[in-house]
This record gives C-alpha cells, sequence and structure tokens, in this order.
C-alpha cells in the first residue's frame, strides 16, 4: 500500500551527509531506543516475496513479546507457506463488556533491488530528517509502533478494560493470502468488534511544518489485475512480420495511457473533497466545492479532470500498465507478449464494465484477456464515536486542532479483508508528512520525527479506547 504518498496527494488535490542511525535522545518518548532497535531489526530483513525473511521477523518479534511479559500462549506463531501470521493477544480485565480490538500490520515489503538504490534499502539509514530504507513507510514503522505499544503499555502494567490483538500478516504486498487464512481459519484469535489498520491514515504537513489535515481511512478502491496478451506464430527476426505480437501490445498499452475513466463520487468522496479544498484556491477549490454538491456540474467536473492525474485517482476508476513480459530469444520473434495493468476501480462500477471499457479504448479483437487479484466492492466502515474521540485526543497530541478527514482510499489494504468479513476497519496510523514517502519506490523514506512521533500516538490512542 502506498498510503503517505496518496494521503500527501489527497491534500496535492487541493494543490551529502554521512549516513549513520543516532541514537535516541532522553527526551524521546519512552522505549524509543527500542523502537529503533526494533525497527533496524526489521528493516534489515529482506521481506519481500521469495526471499523466505518474513517468518524470521516473525520469529524475532515473537522473543521480544515474550521477553516482554507476554504469555507464550498469548502468542501465535503461524506458518503459512513461505511466508508467516504473528498473532498477540494482550488480555484486558473484562470490564467493558466489549469484544477486543484488533490492530492490523504487514510484516513484508515491495520488492527493493539495491542496484536501484542511492542508499541500502536494506540498511536502516537516518538521513537529513529522514529515515531510508524498504519498508520504513509501508509498513514496518507501523509493525514497530504496534509492538512498542504493547511492550510499553505491559511495562506499565496498564490493564485494558478489553483484549487488544495484534495481527500482523506476511503478504499484504502479494495477495493477502495470511490474512484471509488468518480470517478463515483463524477466526476466534483475531474476532474483534473493530480493526485499526497501521497501514493507512495519517496526516500532511505544510511547507512550515504545521499540520494541514488528518486522514482516517473508512474505504477503498477496488484491486484488479488485468493480463492482455497478444499472440501469433512469430517467426526468424531476420523476416520481421507486420503483425508484430511486441509492437501490437505497446500499440494497446498507448490507447490505455490515453484513457480515461470518467469521474465518479459517492457520499464519501464528495464529503471528503468538501473538507480538502479549504486547502486550495482559485478554480481548483471552486470545482472542488461544486462538485461535491452537485457530482453532474459539467464545469467542475471539466476542471476537475484536468487537473492532475492524482485527481483521478481519488474520482475515478484508473488502470496503470505496471509489468511487462515478451519474446523468447534475441534472434526470434515474439510469439506473445503480455502486459499487466493494475485497475483500482470506483466502488460500485462493475468489474466487467471497467474491462469493457478498456476493450473498447484498444478496439483490438485479438487481445486475450485474464482477470485475477481482484476483490468485490466492499461498504465503508461506519464512523464510530469511541474511534473518533480517541483519535481526536491522539491527533491533539501531536497537533492540537488538526482537521480530521474521513476518506476512501485509492490504495488496497487488509482493511477492506475485515470489512468483507464483517469487522469494520479504519486506517488509523499516526504519521504526519509533508512529502512524498516514495513508498514502493526507490529511497523510500518517514521522517524522523514522525517515527517517534507515531509512538506516542498510538500509546494514546490504545489507552483512550481501552482504559
Amino acid at each position: 500500500m502506498i498510503k503517505k504518498t496518496i494521503l500527501s496527494t489527497v491534500i496535492a488535490l487541493s494543490m551529502l551527509m554521512t549516513p549513520a542511525i543516532a541514537r535516541c535522545s532522553d527526551d524521546r518518548v519512552p522505549f524509543a531506543d527500542k523502537a529503533l532497535e526494533i525497527f533496524r531489526t526489521a528493516v534489515s530483513l529482506r521481506t519481500a516475496k521469495g526471499h523466505g525473511q518474513v517468518p524470521k521477523l516473525a520469529q524475532y518479534l515473537a522473543r521480544e513479546f515474550k521477553a516482554g511479559g507476554f504469555a507464550e500462549e498469548d502468542i501465535h506463531l503461524l506458518p503459512m507457506g513461505d511466508t508467516a501470521a504473528l498473532v498477540v493477544r494482550y488480555r484486558g480485565d473484562g470490564s467493558s463488556g466489549k469484544k477486543p480490538i484488533l490492530l492490523s500490520a504487514h510484516m513484508d515489503v515491495v520488492e527493493a533491488l539495491p542496484k536501484d538504490w542511492e542508499r541500502d534499502p536494506f540498511t536502516l539509514i537516518e538521513e537529513d530528517g529522514y529515515f531510508f530504507g524498504r519498508g520504513v513507510s509501508d509498513d514496518k514503522q507501523g509493525v514497530t509502533a504496534l509492538a512498542i505499544s504493547f511492550l510499553r503499555l505491559k511495562a506499565e502494567n496498564f490493564v485494558p478494560t478489553r483484549d487488544l490483538i495484534i495481527a500482523f500478516s506476511g503478504d499484504e504486498e502479494t495477495g493477502m493470502g495470511t490474512t484471509k487464512t488468518l480470517i478463515r481459519d483463524f477466526r476466534g484469535l483475531i474476532d474483534a468488534e473493530f480493526v485499526l489498520v497501521a497501514d493507512a491514515g495519517g496526516g500532511d504537513l505544510a511547507e512550515d511544518g504545521s499540520a494541514k489535515a488528518y486522514f482516517l481511512q473508512v474505504g477503498e478502491k477496488i484491486p484488479v489485475n488485468y493480463e492482455m496478451t497478444v499472440s501469433n506464430p512469430g517467426g526468424h527476426s531476420s523476416l520481421p512480420r507486420k503483425d508484430n505480437a511486441i509492437y501490437d501490445l505497446a500499440d494497446a498499452l498507448k490507447k490505455i495511457q490515453a484513457f480515461k475513466f470518467p469521474l465518479q463520487s459517492n457520499q464519501l468522496t464528495r464529503r471528503s473533497l468538501k473538507a480538502a479544498s479549504e486547502f486550495e484556491t482559485g478554480d481548483i477549490a471552486k470545482a472542488m466545492r461544486r462538485y461535491a454538491e452537485d457530482p453532474y456540474d459539467p464545469w467542475a467536473k471539466d476542471i476537475l479532470s484536468n487537473a492532475s492525474s492524482h485527481m483521478s485517482s481519488y474520482i475515478s476508476t484508473t488502470c496503470v500498465a505496471t509489468m511487462l513480459s515478451a519474446g523468447h530469444a534475441a534472434n526470434a520473434l515474439a510469439q506473445s507478449a503480455t502486459a499487466t495493468v493494475n485497475c483500482r476501480i470506483f466502488p460500485g462500477e462493475a468489474m466487467d464494465a471497467t474491462l469493457d471499457a478498456l476493450k473498447k479504448a484498444i478496439d483490438n479483437d485479438t487481445i486475450q484477456w485474464r482477470a485475477s487479484h481482484h476483490s468485490e466492492a466492499i461498504a465503508a466502515s461506519p464512523l464510530r464515536d469511541d474511534v473518533s474521540k480517541a483519535l481526536r485526543k491522539a491527533v491533539d497530541t501531536l497537533y492540537p486542532g488538526t482537521k480530521i478527514i474521513p476518506f476512501m482510499a485509492p490504495y488496497g489494504t487488509e482493511g477492506n479483508r475485515y470489512r468483507e468479513a464483517g469487522m469494520p476497519a479504519y486506517g488509523i496510523d499516526g504519521v504526519f508528512m509533508g512529502v512524498n514517502s516514495f513508498a514502493h519506490g526507490e529511497n523510500e523514506r518517514i521522517p524522523v520525527k514522525g517515527f517517534y512521533d507515531n509512538l506516542q500516538y498510538w500509546y494514546v490512542l490504545l489507552t483512550e479506547l481501552s482504559g
């Protein structure tokens, strides 16, 4: 997931030092040194698919929880193929009479190739006020914040009024199989009244360091991958054909690049646009307000559809090519060429309708299509008074009075898997950023201050909800 990039994007709608890790100073939050230790260890493990490092991270974290005073029977290390999940229960006294709260984060990361990075992606590096490394934003800071919250609360002999449960998954970036297995086969371990997701939500900062807004993620667009393949008999490269599979695929992809899906809206996106319009001026701000009031307003639609590609990611379906595969030899004409097109479908739009729109835009009946890795439309989670009040206090701990805006994310998280299973989920992480985190990209980063602030944020949030 690419939460910090998108959070900055939502506001954007409306708009060499020697690498080193400094030891935490005494004025930081409690357990800051332990947080840095866990964070550094987590980043050092290459938990992308295919490297077998997720179980090692889960084992390391399980040892930390045991050393921190959690009983073995409350620590569940669950191997799942070449990955793993970790579930830890913080037992309360039951005085609230309420079901547990589930806390979600993921241990895996998107692959990073060291040759593409300016810095080693699997060494946590502090530089110019940022931590750099694969997963520092997505989502090893979330894993660290939740783990430290449990360790700190346990050390302080805090007894919650209801059970708190951590569920760390192992393949959020590549299918969410561990989360699906937890829900299907281990529901008794993770069943909860609602879920707080540390992989979404967060705040946006102005250039002067002041907070613009906090975004509470309550819904998501629907991710679908389409594989499109062009095939022909091929032949020797010395005898080129007119129907070249690679060229035909390239022509189709250029048409997808130029194609725009129509703007759409729902109650949540209109509310978010109206709230975010106060951070913009001129025609953009006016168009955001008018579209929020009337999504059929032709002037507002024209302004917003041409405002930026970021705008379309928020209020329309989007499709983009993400992977290519073609050919079998350097001196042979390709017999097939395949592209993966990743779509983020606006809730309420049928998957078949999205595919039909792509086929019409390309206008090539010889292309073969296959859909994979998709979900059905899932309703947004209803706003809850208890979550809203606790969030208000946690945000005010960092940036008092910051506006809180519920929103629908263009990206996907495990929150939708829990919503689908009947557990309302809220993307509610506490990191504030003013720049792109480059999650999933080169030189992923997170502000050092934001990392440590997030520890205190989660502490306040959890004590408010379960104290």
